[in-house]
């Protein structure tokens, strides 16, 4: 039996989907904030936290950047792209799911 993959986070969503384009902590921190109008605001423990883990995963990558540079750009890998695309599905089959409740009464 294929073990069930749990849904991601709030935070790991919207790092994976800043990711999509290369950028450093700080700047993945921005855009989380300006892409949910300030629902979502990533702390830098949460945010350097995630990070390490979706290095670990394999998930995103640290790009090689200037040796004395302290701000270290990271960017979404293959298997991020299909972590992303599978919660992007699951999301979607949720809000299909609250649509149709109730015969498709709105609730």
């Amino acid at each position: 039996m294929q073990e069930k993959e749990s849904a991601l986070t709030e935070a790991v969503f919207y790092i994976l989907l800043s990711l999509h384009r290369p950028m450093h902590g700080y700047a993945v921190m921005q855009n989380a904030e300006r892409l949910t109008a300030g629902r979502v605001t990533l702390g830098a423990g949460t945010l350097y936290g995630a990070i390490n883990a979706l290095l670990l995963k394999g998930w995103i990558a640290a790009l090689s950047g200037e040796p004395d540079s302290r701000k270290k750009e990271y960017t979404i890998t293959e298997a991020g792209r299909a972590v992303f695309k599978r919660e992007l599905e699951r999301l979607r089959g949720l809000l299909r799911d609250g649509e149709n409740a109730d015969g498709g009464e709105a609730l």
